[in-house]
């Protein structure tokens, strides 16, 4: 690694790529800190400081994947989280919609096709969750500010809730613009890069949180943690359980075709970070819905419990209830992105088989056998791995662990592995010399 990250500057072609990468990503995290228009920038000054204290509740988990950005209400403050959203829904509709299903069988046409519908996707839900954060800024929070209500638009008429709304929702549009700009003209893919630099912006000033609260002995203990963390995820993310296929030996004409041997690599962690996104907005959807329940006895006991165990990250129930929520949705998601009926009857029609295994439904039986079982040890690593700062939180009582544990990690390694992945592969097809030496 060390070698390709000195002979990638080398390659006029490669530098070059990065160079633009480092640019836009530079450019994203400017715009992260433009304020919208409209908006009481000294009441955006008190909630920044009353999130960093651990006042923020869910926002600063909403806040988490824009890197700050929208607990400032900046142009960019739903971050890529509409598109990351828009994406999955189209993923999972897919198993349900032929017409999806089909498209994505017809390869790059297909494939064009489902990019312009995520992109209409992403910009509905980004003018959804741009309304419904202009009228809960407004009020206040709804909760999700802490116990202090800030209003951010003091000024709230039609025009100025309009200009609020487009805002957002064309930063939205401008960052998913720039992702792909990255992916097709610079190095990996823009849209983990763009995450990645949200994610690893908030470990700086999770670090001096972590050593004004808990002091320097604290702040060691929690950054060697990180560090072992970090050798796990690795570790975990490069796991693969390799299941050989064999192809059967066949004539055509006087050349003979197969026979040779392959594997199909099944991950650990198959779903990536994509459960803990999904148990995040199931979690949190409750916390949402109490905003719009009746007041009254039986109703407030509801919204007493909800705010009691599921707004505070340090309480048993609300742990317990995310990491069952973690482990049910990586197998959720397994299911939905490899189809052993599918990935079997592929191996039939090539002429392979599984050494040792009929060819047909004893197949897909033991493919899925294979993978349930490699699905829950990387089920329980990244549940853990989520839960590791709310642990710690419960334990200490210091806030700032997001930066140093969980989600950032894992999303900061595995971005890291892929981009280091494209960058070796660039320079092999360049057969640059001192590389392959």
């Amino acid at each position: 690694m060390l070698t390709s990250l000195k002979n990638m500057f080398k390659v006029e072609d490669l530098r070059n790529k990065i160079l633009f990468t480092l640019v836009i990503i530079a450019l994203y995290r400017l715009g992260s800190h433009i304020p919208t228009p409209g908006v009481d920038f000294a009441a955006v000054q008190q909630l920044e400081e009353q999130v960093r204290s651990g006042g923020g509740g869910v926002l600063g988990f909403l806040s988490f994947f824009s890197g700050g950005a929208l607990t400032r209400l900046a142009v960019f403050g739903l971050g890529i989280m509409p598109y990351i959203t828009a994406s999955i829904i189209m993923q999972v509709l897919a198993v349900a919609i032929p017409k999806l299903e089909q498209w994505q069988q017809q390869g790059a046409v297909g494939q064009k096709k489902i990019t312009q519908w995520t992109r209409y996707l992403t910009v509905a839900l980004a003018l959804l969750q741009s309304t419904g954060l202009a009228f809960l800024f407004h009020n206040g929070g709804g909760g999700l500010f802490g116990d202090t209500p800030i209003d951010l638009i003091p000024d709230f008429t039609v025009p100025r809730v309009l200009l609020v709304v487009l805002s957002l929702t064309a930063g939205t549009a401008l960052i998913m613009w720039m992702g792909e700009l990255i992916t097709q003209r610079g190095v990996g893919n823009g849209m983990s890069l763009i995450i990645f630099a949200s994610v690893v912006s908030t470990i700086p000033a999770g670090g001096a949180q972590v050593r004004a609260e808990g002091g320097n002995f604290t702040f060691g203990l929690v950054v060697v943690l990180a560090l072992a963390v970090l050798v796990a995820i690795v570790f975990v993310e490069q796991g693969q359980r390799r299941i050989p296929v064999q192809f059967a030996k066949r004539v055509v004409g006087r050349r003979q075709f197969g026979g040779q041997s392959s594997y199909i690599p099944l991950k650990v962690n198959q779903s990536g970070v994509i459960p803990i996104i999904f148990a995040s907005s199931v979690l949190y959807l409750p916390v949402l819905l109490t905003n719009v329940l009746p007041t009254g006895g039986f109703w407030d006991s509801i919204r007493t419990w909800i705010d009691g165990n599921l707004l505070t990250p340090d309480n048993f129930i609300y742990i317990t209830i995310y990491g069952l929520m973690i482990i049910f949705f990586a197998y959720f998601y397994t299911a939905i992105t490899f189809d052993p009926a599918k990935q079997a009857d592929t191996i039939r029609k090539q002429g392979g088989f599984i050494p040792g295994i009929r060819p047909g439904p004893q197949t897909e039986r033991h493919l899925a056998k294979i993978l349930s079982r490699i699905t829950l040890p990387g089920a329980l690593f990244i549940a853990t791995v989520a839960l590791l700062p709310t642990v710690l939180l419960a334990v200490y009582g210091i806030q700032g662990f997001e930066g140093f544990g969980g989600i950032s990690l894992l999303i900061a390694v595995g971005v890291a592995l892929e981009t280091m992945k494209q960058i070796d592969s660039q320079l092999m097809m360049r057969n640059y010399e001192s590389f392959l030496k």
